[in-house]
């Protein structure tokens, strides 16, 4: 009685319009995800009204003030969606080439680890506040990439399993930070490392037009662009779109596997690690296990959501981190529990997720054939 397919090509015009095919599946792509957003909104309404009998269009609106509310937190949501989008920009190109980077939470925190060693030892050694930042950006990606190396290394030349070598180390990562999180410890006893330079604010990003974060905003902005035509438009592109497709095809057009896995990776590694520059040097001033924040496994939905479009990304970024941002909102003007806030979340994430099934598929009801 229910007949699943495939989705086919959309092939309506021909000749001169043919062009126009793909806006029309854009066009229904976008309009099962909006539908899947409405029903998610209706059912989240309904489970917040059970639980606190409050009128789900005032929780909403409290959603939106809590992000757009005043420009802090507006420049609060831009900070984050930078970062966030850094994260998910820089699993675009190991995505597409189908090695499965689950390591960018440990990419994060090393960039982080590389970034706060600059600036603390580096802080007080009297070069300028510019070269310090070009130090602690390069560093923090070198690191990256070197975490982004051993998994590629080992799958390129003993088919090794990426996707748990990647997740190992990021277990690995998070040692790495406990270990040096009682060494730098200000003040001592804490167990923390404080806020790092505040005295002289060394290796913190300097406000633009009054801006304390739009630095962040538009670093995130370069790297988006730039892996968007890295992908699109280059031969390194077109070799990583090639053995995603398939090796043997690769192998076939006399492409080096090996060493495209090895070099996306490595750029992957590096974006991952820069995005770590930025929660530390933009954002947070200091580093700890939490630095990353889950960002690196968000970063997967955006980026399988997105289909490895950076462009794509930047809107399904900004959705994701406003949810984020308007549910911690509301959790604090009801008094309502943060559990309350990640079931929320949670069931909006479940009907996008879930809308990408009926993109890819059409769903038919039939009545039973007559004998």
């Amino acid at each position: 009685m229910i007949h699943i397919s495939k989705r086919g090509d959309f092939n309506r015009f021909k000749g001169d319009k043919a062009w126009l095919n793909r806006y029309a599946g854009f066009g229904v792509s976008l309009i099962i995800r909006l539908i899947a957003l409405l029903l998610s909104l209706v059912v989240s309404g309904v489970l917040i009204y059970s639980i606190t009998k409050l009128n789900p269009v005032d929780v909403y609106a409290e959603m939106a003030n809590g992000v757009f509310g005043t420009s802090r937190r507006l420049w609060v949501w831009l900070r984050d969606l930078a970062l966030l989008l850094t994260v998910a920009v820089g699993l675009a190109p190991a995505f597409k080439m189908r090695f499965w980077n689950i390591g960018a939470e440990g990419q994060i925190l090393v960039g982080a680890l590389a970034t706060s060693a600059c600036m603390i030892y580096l802080g007080s050694s009297g070069i300028s506040n510019t070269l310090l930042l070009i130090i602690m950006g390069v560093s923090s990606m070198a690191a990256g990439a070197l975490w982004g190396i051993f998994p590629a290394v080992f799958k390129a030349k003993w088919n090794t399993n990426e996707t748990l070598f990647t997740l190992m180390m990021n277990y690995i990562a998070i040692q790495l930070t406990s270990f040096f999180v009682p060494m730098w410890e200000h003040p001592k006893g804490s167990n923390t490392v404080g806020v790092i330079n505040a005295d002289t604010q060394m290796g913190w990003f300097p406000s633009i037009a009054g801006n304390q974060y739009l630095l962040n905003l538009l670093i995130a902005v370069v790297i988006t662009i730039a892996i968007f035509l890295y992908l699109k438009r280059s031969k390194h592109g077109y070799e990583i779109a090639v053995v995603g497709q398939s090796e043997n095809t690769a192998r076939y057009a006399a492409m080096n596997v090996k060493r495209i896995v090895v070099r996306t990776m490595t750029l992957s590694g590096a974006v991952c690690g820069l995005a770590g520059f930025l929660a530390v040097a933009g954002a947070d001033h200091t580093v700890s296990t939490a630095t990353a924040g889950g960002r690196g496994f968000v970063a997967i939905i955006v980026a399988w959501l997105a289909r490895f479009n950076t462009i794509t990304m930047v809107i399904i970024s900004a959705m994701l981190v406003f949810l984020n941002k308007g549910a911690i909102a509301i959790a604090s003007k009801f008094n309502l529990s943060n559990d309350v806030s990640d079931i929320i979340q949670g069931i909006i994430l479940f009907f996008i997720l879930g809308s990408e099934f009926f993109i890819n598929y059409k769903v038919k009801f039939s009545g039973r054939a007559k004998e």
